[in-house]
C-alpha cells in the first residue's frame, strides 16, 4: 500500500465505517470476502429505508416495515461488529475514531453519516416545525397529524377548527411533494368517514416552495406536472414563497401573508454530518466533503466520505444527488477502492450511473424523469412503486409492503393509524 501506512503488528487491517445507512451497508457487504475486519458504528440498531418513512408518518406503513435490523442484515458476515454508538470525533492523524465510550483505531475508514435538517440559521424552528429522518420523528409527525383531527374533533369554535385542519409543508422537493400528497390522501380517502363534527376532506393542506417551481431537480414538464396533480387531490401550492416567521400558530411568508396552522412540517433543507469539521478539510456550503475523485478526503486517502456526507459531481459536472441509489454506489466503490488499496493497485474515480429521479404524489400519481424517457401519472407511480419495493432490504418487508399498499389501493385504508405518545422536541 504505498500511500496508506500499513496495519501494526501484522494484524488484519480495521476498516471503520460509521454510519449503517444504504453507503455504510453496502460498503460493508462488498467487503464480505475481503481479508479485513470492519466495525460499523451506528447510533441507531436498525437500517431505514427513508425514501419511505414519510408513509410512516402520514399512517401508510408501520416503522417495522421499513427498517431491519443492522445485525440481522450482516449475521452471516464473519468479519464484521456492529457497534451501536454515536461517533463524536475523528483524528485523522492518529487514526481513531472517539465515541462516547471507546476510541476505535482504523487503517481505512468510510465516513456514511448522512445528514440532518438545515433551518437556514433559525434552528428554533425546529420545535414548531419537525424534520423528516428518523423513525421518532415519523411517528411524531403521525401523532401530530393524528392529534390535530382528534383536536378539530372536539373543538367548537370555527377559527381554532380551521388552524387545526391546516397543515403547512414547507419544501418543495421529493419530501414535501410526497408528504403534502399523502397528507391530502389520509384527509379525503382514509379518514374520510371517521368523524363526526368534522369532515377531514376539507382539511387545508399548504405546500411552500421558496423557488419558482417544485421538484427543482426535475425538468420543468415534470415540475409543472406534479403541480398539477398535487392541486387535483386539493393540495394548495405556493411557488416562490419564503418562510421568514415559524412559531406555534403557523408561519409567515415573504410579504408578511400569514398562515394559522397547528401543523408545520419541515421538508426544506438538508445539513451534512459535522465530518468535514472533525477532520479539518474543505466543504460545501451544506457542510459536506469535498472529496477527491475516487471518494477519498484530500491529504488523507485512507479515509473515504460518501452518501449525503460528501460532495460529488457526476461526469457531466452536476452534483450526485443525494439518493439511495448514490449512496449504495458510492459504497460499493469506495470498498472497491479499498480492495485496491490492499492489493497495491491505484484506486479508480467514482462514476455515478443514474438510473432517474422518481417522486410520487398519491394514489396513481407520480413522476418519473428517466433521462430520454419522462413519465407522469399512473405509468409513473407504477415504477415508483416497483423501484422502492426493490430497494427495501428484506424479502419480508417487501413483501408485507406489498400486501399493506395493495389493500390500501383497494380499500382507501391506512392501517398505521395509532398516536403513541409524542417525543419532547
Amino acid at each position: 500500500m504505498p500511500d496508506v501506512p500499513a496495519p501494526v503488528g501484522g494484524e488484519r487491517p480495521r476498516v471503520v465505517i460509521l454510519g449503517a445507512g444504504f453507503g455504510g451497508l453496502n460498503a460493508a457487504m462488498a467487503l464480505a470476502d475481503a481479508p479485513v475486519d470492519i466495525t460499523i458504528v451506528d447510533r441507531r440498531n436498525h437500517h431505514l429505508f427513508q425514501p419511505l418513512l414519510y408513509q410512516v408518518a402520514t399512517a401508510g406503513l408501520s416503522p417495522a416495515q421499513i427498517a431491519t435490523p443492522i445485525r440481522r442484515v450482516l449475521a452471516a458476515q464473519k468479519n464484521v461488529t456492529v457497534l451501536m454508538e454515536t461517533a463524536r470525533a475523528i483524528d485523522p492523524k492518529l487514526r481513531t475514531v472517539t465515541t462516547c465510550t471507546r476510541e476505535i483505531d482504523y487503517d481505512y475508514l468510510i465516513v456514511a453519516m448522512g445528514a440532518r435538517h438545515a433551518y437556514f440559521g433559525h434552528d428554533e424552528w425546529e420545535k414548531t416545525a419537525p424534520g423528516l429522518k428518523t423513525i421518532a420523528d415519523a411517528t411524531d409527525i403521525r401523532a401530530r397529524i393524528l392529534t390535530a383531527f382528534e383536536k378539530a374533533e372536539a373543538r367548537q369554535d370555527p377559527a381554532g377548527r380551521a388552524a387545526l385542519m391546516t397543515f403547512i409543508v414547507v419544501g418543495g422537493g421529493p419530501t414535501g411533494v410526497e408528504m403534502s400528497g399523502a397528507i391530502a390522501e389520509l384527509a379525503r380517502q382514509a379518514i374520510v368517514r371517521d368523524f363526526r363534527n368534522i369532515s377531514p376532506e376539507t382539511a387545508r393542506i399548504v405546500l411552500v416552495e421558496a423557488g419558482p417551481r417544485l421538484l427543482p431537480s426535475f425538468p420543468e414538464t415534470l415540475s409543472a406536472a406534479a403541480a398539477r396533480q398535487l392541486e387535483k387531490i386539493g393540495v394548495e401550492v405556493r411557488l416562490g414563497a419564503s418562510v421568514i416567521a415559524c412559531d406555534e400558530g403557523g408561519v409567515t411568508l415573504a410579504g408578511d401573508a400569514r398562515i394559522d396552522a397547528a401543523t408545520v412540517l419541515w421538508c426544506a433543507g438538508v445539513m451534512a454530518s459535522p465530518a468535514a469539521s472533525w477532520l479539518a478539510v474543505p466543504s460545501d456550503r451544506a457542510g459536506r466533503v469535498i472529496v477527491n475523485p475516487d471518494l477519498s478526503v484530500p491529504q488523507y486517502p485512507e479515509i473515504f466520505v460518501i452518501g449525503d456526507t460528501a460532495a460529488v459531481l457526476a461526469a457531466d459536472g452536476r452534483p450526485v444527488p443525494g439518493v439511495a441509489p448514490a449512496a449504495k454506489q458510492m459504497g460499493r466503490h469506495a470498498a472497491v477502492a479499498i480492495r485496491s488499496k490492499l492489493a497495491g493497485w491505484p484506486s479508480q474515480p467514482f462514476r455515478y450511473r443514474d438510473f432517474g429521479n422518481l417522486a410520487t404524489i398519491g394514489r396513481k400519481a407520480a413522476v418519473a424523469d428517466l433521462g430520454r424517457i419522462r413519465l407522469s401519472g399512473f405509468a409513473a407511480w407504477l415504477l415508483w412503486s416497483l423501484a422502492h419495493l426493490w430497494f427495501l432490504v428484506g424479502y419480508r418487508n417487501r413483501l408485507v409492503v406489498f400486501l399493506d399498499w395493495a389493500f390500501a389501493y383497494i380499500a382507501f385504508e391506512r392501517g398505521a393509524r395509532l398516536i403513541t405518545e409524542r417525543s419532547e422536541r
